[in-house]
């Protein structure tokens, strides 16, 4: 009391600590004229997929399931063990040479080429097409040393053969040029070349450098993950697919589930008149049981 006494009957000693004082500039979110710039869409998906990830990887039970999904994937699992997919003898990540005269970094190129070559392309072509690069030499000196007259003769009929024969002899000088002739190992820099895409980048990741860092999505997975309703909501394409399927479905799952789903889509879950009678999820399929 003393004090403040004092500071009223000596307003210029009131004035001077005043001065002293620092101004304080609070800052708050809903400032009408300034304004916290919060992180981007993108930014914001990131982080999202990233805890939805961390949650997958510790185990703990997601939000939401599908419904007998556990029962769903075991009956594939059923109907897969007599492995006569296409994709199980000429899938991308059986096309490459392992014999054991071939560098392992060449190996993984060739996983790569023919990831590249299999979209929008069905597996047979896209063996056929492999057969004769490997004949030819399937090599990133040997690739860059062939015209494009002769890649695409090599190539064709691949689904847009031409747009491809472009995108191998780009990405191979960007392989030889940044990676010391071998691939990148990472899923970002695998999606930053030329006619790589996010599944791609995800498959390459499991075959060439046995890393699950995702699940790869194709047509086929897109397709009977929305007839289950493996999604939480039906989604429009593939890779909105994979955030929802990551989001849920247990990590150590991954591994195969592309190959599972792609060889039951190839076989029983068709495109067009699926073969709804010989399969073993018709009872608890949300598509199969509307009579199909």
């Amino acid at each position: 009391m003393a004090e403040s006494a004092s500071l009223h009957a000596r307003p210029e000693l009131h004035n001077a600590r005043a001065g002293r004082r620092k101004h304080l500039d609070i800052q708050y979110e809903n400032d009408p004229i300034k304004k916290v710039k919060g992180p981007s869409p993108i930014a914001r998906k990131k982080r999202v997929e990233k805890v939805q990830k961390q949650h997958v990887d510790k185990g703990e039970k997601p939000s939401w399931e599908p419904k007998n999904w556990h029962l769903q994937l075991q009956n594939i699992r059923e109907m897969r063990k007599a492995k006569d997919a296409p994709v199980d003898t000429m899938g991308c990540s059986e096309l490459s040479d392992r014999s054991e005269s071939v560098e392992v970094r060449v190996q993984r190129y060739q996983i790569l080429i023919s990831l590249m070559l299999s979209s929008q392309t069905k597996d047979q072509i896209t063996a056929a097409a492999m057969h004769r690069l490997k004949n030819h030499g399937l090599t990133m000196d040997n690739v860059m040393a062939t015209s494009d007259k002769q890649l695409g003769e090599l190539i064709f009929p691949v689904g847009f053969w031409q747009r491809k024969v472009q995108y191998i002899k780009r990405t191979t000088a960007m392989l030889i040029e940044k990676y010391n002739k071998d691939i990148p190992p990472t899923l970002d820099e695998l999606k930053a070349l030329p006619g790589i895409g996010p599944k791609m980048a995800h498959l390459i990741m499991l075959s060439a450098w046995n890393s699950v860092v995702g699940i790869g999505v194709d047509t086929h997975v897109h397709r009977i993950s929305n007839r289950l309703k493996w999604v939480k909501k039906p989604t429009t394409d593939p890779e909105k697919t994979r955030i929802a399927l990551e989001e849920w479905l247990p990590r150590n799952e991954w591994r195969e589930i592309n190959c599972l789903m792609v060889g039951f889509g190839q076989t029983i879950c068709l495109p067009i008149n699926p073969l709804c009678d010989n399969c073993l999820n018709k009872p608890i399929c949300p598509y199969g049981k509307r009579g199909r």
